[in-house]
């Protein structure tokens, strides 16, 4: 009888540790299998067949951009007329109208001007005047006017029309001389005129002055008007 049972024992004992050892060796066999090719289908060709994407890729954000370089700054003018220029040259005509108790001329030359600005409305001025009238007393008339002084000028270069005033001292000379007179008188020269730009180097002018002196013991008030050119530089 207690073999019988001995023998019941070690048949349960060796099922049970079949049973334990059935899912281990299941596991051992299915990974000793060889790995299914991956599949190389090229779905780019037939693009029905492709997975579905995941959402990672479906929601991936698109590759930055590269930068455009920014746009260059327009040029600015900085400068006193807009341009850069500091210098005016201007030189013409000149008409002189000289009137004393001695004798009265008309007169015709040239006149040259230049001025230095220091800012674009305000500048530095010198002028010299020579012009040249009728025979009095057998002796041809000369006048020369020669002055130094400030001139301003309203509105920048830019526009086309530039409205300006001087006012300038110096002195002046004039033939023909008179019996106990001298040639040379103090002179006070005050008046404007306007600028027409024709480009950013040149403009046209117009001028008209008021001329006091004080020639032959006495006190004489003259005018001259003008026209001609100016070079910027």
């Amino acid at each position: 009888m207690k073999r019988l049972a001995l023998v019941a024992c070690f048949v349960l004992g060796t099922c049970a540790s079949l049973s334990a050892q059935q899912p281990s060796l299941l596991l051992s066999a299915l990974a000793a299998q060889p790995a299914a090719p991956a599949s190389t289908f090229n779905f780019t060709l037939v693009p029905e067949l492709a997975l579905p994407a995941t959402p990672s890729e479906s929601f991936a954000f698109p590759p930055p951009k590269a930068a455009l370089p920014d746009a260059p700054a327009p040029p600015q003018s900085s400068s006193l007329n807009e341009e850069g220029y500091r210098w005016d040259l201007a030189v013409g005509y000149e008409y002189i109208h000289f009137d004393s108790t001695q004798f009265s001329a008309n007169l015709s030359g040239l006149h040259t001007d230049l001025t230095y600005n220091l800012s674009s409305w305000f500048g530095l001025e010198g002028n010299v005047v020579s012009a040249w009238g009728g025979t009095i007393g057998g002796e041809r008339t000369k006048y020369v006017l020669y002055a130094g002084g400030a001139r301003i000028g309203w509105g920048p270069s830019r526009k086309r029309l530039t409205p300006w005033a001087h006012a300038l001292v110096g002195g002046v000379h004039l033939n023909p001389q008179v019996a106990n007179s001298s040639k040379n008188s103090f002179a006070l020269q005050v008046g404007g005129g306007a600028d027409w730009a024709y480009n950013s180097r040149v403009s046209l002018r117009a001028e008209a002055d008021y001329v006091r002196s004080s020639l032959y013991s006495s006190t004489q008030n003259n005018f001259q008007i003008g026209l001609g050119a100016v070079i910027h530089f």
